[in-house]
């Protein structure tokens, strides 16, 4: 990816709150994958990432979404306008609940220094109702794939602001039999203009 190994989550150009607060979780330099993925999934694109559990790999792909989020918002660290959101700007799917809260916690800690950036998490086995109340004006949408299309089908979350989509642990969604789902909610966050 990178020619020259970033040694540093300074000389990345993370926003000035991700920076607090990977300081504030104690986290020192950079893993390998952190080092590699973070700086080239900034520059954008589409990008498969594949690391040892361990790793650090769930910080490698929230601190590029986290960041593009905080910069819409001109880089400031204020409340943003969740009222010109329709729905997410970022969607991170995993195979399992447990995963996706886990990923969803992760997201929260990043965030500890920000302000307005609202994560929200849809799974199945959890009660409708507070996960539909979660969703408004959250940007970030940790979810199953399952219980995700079941809300979108619903009308009660709308993906077509997706600007970013992550599938976590891709390889384990397709053993599980989730390939028709993952195109359809990748159908649901295309832009139609």
């Amino acid at each position: 990816m990178t020619e020259q190994a970033i040694s540093s989550f300074e000389s990345m150009g993370l926003a000035a709150p991700l920076l607090r607060a990977i300081e504030t979780l104690g986290f020192t330099q950079p893993t390998p994958v952190q080092a590699e993925a973070v700086p080239a999934a900034m520059q954008g694109g589409d990008w498969m990432v594949s690391s040892q559990t361990g790793s650090g790999k769930t910080a490698a792909f929230l601190l590029p979404v986290l960041h593009k989020i905080m910069m819409a918002n001109g880089g400031k660290n204020s409340p943003m306008d969740l009222n010109r959101f329709v729905g997410p700007a970022a969607l991170v799917l995993c195979p399992t609940r447990e995963l996706a809260q886990q990923v969803a916690q992760d997201a929260i800690d990043l965030l500890e220094s920000s302000k307005g950036v609202r994560v929200a998490t849809v799974t199945g086995g959890m009660p409708y109702g507070k996960q539909m109340a979660n969703l408004r004006g959250a940007l970030v949408v940790v979810a199953t794939p399952g219980r995700l299309l079941d809300l979108a089908q619903r009308r009660q979350i709308h993906l077509a602001e997706v600007k970013t989509l992550v599938v976590d642990e891709a390889d384990r969604m397709l053993d599980l039999g989730f390939a028709e789902d993952l195109e359809d909610i990748n159908h649901l966050c295309q832009h139609r203009d």
